[in-house]
């Protein structure tokens, strides 16, 4: 079995165990899931696919939200140690890593497209809007690692550079443990 979602048309029901974990990850209550967007070699998911709008109407551009806060602490050192200036200063001068990372903004606002319209919702607010400061800038490694591991590798090329340094977050274990599903 894949963890890739190369099929964002299929079944969106929510796991009830799948959210006790996302909640447990979250120390929160997730709001607005689409799905489970990938899956964790532990078992539990790691990224959900939200939908555009958040319950409370807030416009949301994250389509993809990395859960995990093993995979999000190792982020947030990868952010704190300058690799977003050093990223961003390449697609100054990478003409290629340019296209490819502009080509991944498209796919993310076809995959958010897909989840506004399976939703019902309209969200003009975020129009031609992703995250993680695509498609010229580079401002949250999260977004493109979450990308990377929804989408699968070469649709992102910074994101498959991120999970390249994050190193297997799993090997301790779940980061979480999974509640059994009643």
């Amino acid at each position: 079995m894949s963890n890739r979602k190369d099929d964002h048309t299929g079944d969106h029901t929510i796991d009830p165990a799948d959210e006790a974990a996302i909640h447990a990850q979250l120390g929160r209550r997730p709001r607005g899931i689409d799905s489970v967007g990938h899956r964790c070699p532990c078992g539990n998911p790691d990224v959900v696919t939200t939908e555009p709008r958040l319950p409370n109407g807030t416009p949301f551009p994250t389509t993809f939200y990395l859960t995990c806060p093993r995979a999000a602490s190792r982020i947030g050192t990868l952010e704190g140690s300058g690799l977003m200036k050093e990223m961003q200063a390449r697609l100054g001068t990478d003409e290629e890593l340019a296209a490819d990372y502009r080509a991944a903004h498209e796919r993310y606002l076809e995959v958010r497209a897909e989840v506004g319209e399976r939703a019902g919702l309209d969200v003009p607010e975020i129009e031609g809007i992703t995250a993680g400061g695509m498609p010229d800038r580079v401002k949250c490694l999260h977004v493109l690692a979450a990308q990377s591991l929804a989408m699968g590798r070469g649709v992102n090329p910074l994101g498959d550079e991120v999970l390249d340094l994050l190193g297997p977050w799993w090997e301790s274990g779940p980061c979480v443990e999974r509640p059994d599903a009643d």
